[in-house]
């Protein structure tokens, strides 16, 4: 009898890219700044090309003429008012289908997550573990949110660092903020988060404890720390270039 492979999951895509970016210090959106020679918003999108994936959705807001300027060819959904991550996922819902498919949540300015890590995340993603959650373990953990995890390797929850006791900042895996959802669940859940915080925001973090309470499971995968290297400002930024070229020359 032949052995059929499973088969690999549908997969849509929503790319996070509505912030301005003022640290930056330039009239450039964000995620139009260049990286090894081409903006950091085209890495994304290549890499999601070679993923094959189905739908892929970008999230703008303030300067988005920018961003369709550049790409014509994209589909965008926009946030009008930025009321966090999970508010911005949540934007995209209408251009998603709502079904078992699998979402995957980026940002415009993560620039490096290689499409194997985007397939390896989405693949741990099924009916009864709703959400995958993409980790790393940085050599200093610095001030990243945390994934709590059960002896199991569940994951329990996510914690952001002002909010974690003493033991949990001493937890080494930390969060990328990339996640992977069955599509019709993650946007049920995102939904329900609320916003009673100390930034009055609605963290797509949350969708973890909601999914647990509903009674699914959450994973976790891990990438390089950096594949996850986000960029925030002009020295992030040319650290990041002079540590892909160093990269470039050992290869």
């Amino acid at each position: 009898m032949a052995h059929h492979s499973k088969t690999k999951a549908v997969i849509q895509a929503v790319v996070l890219a509505a912030g301005k970016g003022t640290r930056m210090g330039s009239d450039l959106h964000k995620v139009l700044h260049s990286l090894a020679g081409k903006p950091m918003l085209a890495h994304v999108l290549d890499n999601l090309k070679k993923l094959d994936a189905s739908n892929t959705v970008v999230v703008v807001g303030a300067g988005r003429e920018q961003i369709t300027n550049m790409f014509p060819d994209i589909k965008t959904v926009i946030q009008e008012e930025q009321l966090g991550t999970g508010h911005a996922v949540l934007a995209a819902k209408n251009a998603i289908a709502q079904d078992s498919s699998v979402t995957l949540v980026l940002y415009g300015d993560v620039p490096l997550v290689s499409a194997d890590t985007m397939q390896t995340l989405c693949n741990k993603v099924t009916q009864q573990r709703c959400l995958a959650v993409l980790g790393f373990r940085p050599k200093d953990t610095l001030a990243y949110g945390r994934l709590i995890t059960d002896d199991t390797g569940e994951l329990e929850r996510i914690v952001e660092y002002a909010e974690a006791s003493e033991a949990e900042r001493q937890e080494p895996l930390c969060n990328s903020g990339i996640l992977a959802g069955r599509s019709d669940v993650l946007f049920e859940l995102l939904a329900r988060v609320e916003n009673d915080n100390s930034k009055g925001e609605y963290y797509l973090t949350d969708v973890v404890a909601l999914a647990r309470d509903a009674g699914y499971q959450v994973v976790t995968a891990e990438a390089d720390p950096l594949e996850v290297t986000g960029v925030n400002s002009k020295d992030e930024l040319a650290k990041l270039n002079s540590q892909l070229a160093e990269e470039r020359d050992v290869l």
